[in-house]
């Protein structure tokens, strides 16, 4: 891993490791308000300083309750947030058009008690409305100083260059872990680039006896838990990576920041690759 630190867009560094917020709100964790409060409390105290979640997330209470546990926020801790994208129940549904993405942006600013959203992210592409639209309203958001950076989820190769035409593309958040790399391509652009690539699902279950086996086998050798070898291989592939695991445990949260401190050799780099 050849740094700690990544800088956002060029002027907003944050600790690789990050956290994302998901399952502090809703089912099916269904915390109790002050363990939830809790939780997001802990990672500032552990040193993570990259939130992330989205409007979507429990219509809203995700946002207010990470205002509630960190208002004020520090000036070194990044809240970055989604809109974009609407969740009825099991469904998800894009909705990209101009003016529900600035309406998104208001009340997001609104339930974060923020004047500025540091990393606004599309969450996803609304294959129904022009992909220059959606990011001019991003790019109108960040000209009127309500939005720092811009941020892209669940994108391809060919969609992020288009985005970056039309403005500066600080992330992109898509699925990626040890045993999904369907985004090489993109994260090797963002790697080029400069551009954070944050992969949501970082720690998938394991399957296939090669892969379990040889996370186990590294796992085993440096005392660690299978969890924390997956986060380390993803902080170490790339120094563009910044993982957002989520988790409604505290216990969980500590092993997931200490998964940081996990230094893989070149042959447990070999191995996991394999």
């Amino acid at each position: 891993m050849e740094t700690t630190t990544f800088t956002i867009g060029g002027d907003m560094p944050v600790h690789r490791l990050g956290f994302g917020a998901m399952r502090l709100t809703g089912r099916p964790a269904s915390l109790e308000r002050a363990a939830a409060t809790a939780i997001a409390r802990r990672a500032v105290e552990l040193g993570v300083t990259l939130i992330d979640t989205a409007d979507s997330y429990d219509f809203g209470a995700n946002e207010e309750l990470l205002a509630e546990a960190l208002h004020p926020l520090r000036d070194d801790v990044v809240i970055a947030t989604k809109g974009g994208q609407i969740n009825l129940g099991r469904d998800w549904i894009p909705l990209g058009r101009p003016e529900y993405l600035r309406q998104q942006a208001e009340l997001s600013l609104r339930r974060l008690r923020v004047e500025r959203i540091d990393l606004y992210q599309l969450h996803r592409v609304d294959p129904t409305v022009p992909l220059a639209d959606q990011i001019g309203a991003l790019r109108r958001l960040r000209d009127e100083g309500k939005v720092r950076h811009i941020g892209l989820s669940e994108v391809t190769v060919e969609q992020l260059v288009e985005a970056s035409r039309i403005a500066p593309i600080a992330s992109v958040q898509n699925r990626y872990n040890l045993t999904d790399r369907r985004s090489e391509a993109v994260l090797a652009h963002c790697e080029r680039h400069g551009i954070a690539f944050l992969p949501w699902l970082p720690v998938a279950p394991l399957t296939g006896a090669g892969t379990t086996d040889a996370v186990t086998r590294v796992a085993a050798r440096h005392g660690v838990t299978t969890t924390q070898v997956a986060l380390a291989w993803l902080l170490h592939h790339s120094p563009a990576v910044l993982p957002i695991p989520g988790t409604s445990r505290l216990a969980h949260l500590e092993e997931n920041v200490a998964a940081a401190a996990v230094a893989l050799d070149a042959a447990d780099l070999a191995e996991l690759a394999a």
